[in-house]
């Protein structure tokens, strides 16, 4: 691979950055600070101050605030669903954090090869089928379905954050696979550090 198509973000010239609101360049400094880098998706968003203030909106939402599904499970759910949709960049990302909230080197690569082969609890197992099963099959949904969450545990509440959950990251997926978007090479490598004196 040159390093000209390495360093790119996505296969797409959108312009150069637009000038950063105080509040996005804030959060990209945020990110900086925390993680070390800022995500590449969040750099593929940022030649539009809007789109990239709705994408943050939204993903923020989705992973952040407060919820009957733990912040761990949401990010499994965006790796069974990067799975199915062979998702590089999110399966990159998402397995990062996976493998961070978790506490555990392996949990991420199990989540994105085999959910069913990671010995998860049977309530996380039935949310990951559903995520599954909306990705793959989505007229398919029928109530057998919801009700198998209710008695896995979910509240009618949960089933709705589960649902939006998928299906963000099924859109997410598309338009990474659209504009072949790279993940940042620091994901490969975070909570790794203690993957062989386990």
């Amino acid at each position: 691979m040159s390093k000209k198509s390495h360093d790119r973000i996505t296969a797409l010239d959108l312009g150069p950055q637009a000038k950063l609101t105080p509040e996005l360049q804030g959060y990209f400094d945020k990110c900086q600070e925390k993680l070390g880098f800022v995500p590449n998706v969040l750099r593929a968003y940022a030649f539009d101050n809007a789109k990239l203030q709705a994408f943050i909106d939204m993903v923020d939402d989705l992973m952040l605030a407060d919820s009957g599904l733990s912040k761990l499970e949401r990010e499994m759910i965006a790796v069974a669903v990067s799975s199915v949709n062979h998702c590089h960049y999110c399966l990159s990302a998402h397995g990062a954090a996976v493998r961070q909230r978790g506490k555990d080197p392996e949990l991420g690569e199990l989540i994105s090869q085999n959910y069913r082969a990671a010995d998860l609890p049977k309530r996380q197992v039935a949310m990951l089928d559903f995520s599954v099963k909306l990705t793959e099959s989505p007229d398919k949904i029928v109530e057998a379905d919801r009700q198998a969450l209710r008695n896995a545990g979910f509240t009618d509440r949960d089933i709705w954050d589960i649902a939006a959950t998928a299906s963000f990251y099924n859109m997410s997926n598309r338009m990474a696979a659209a504009t072949e978007m790279r993940p940042n090479r620091e994901y490969h490598y975070m909570q790794r550090e203690n993957a062989a004196g386990r």
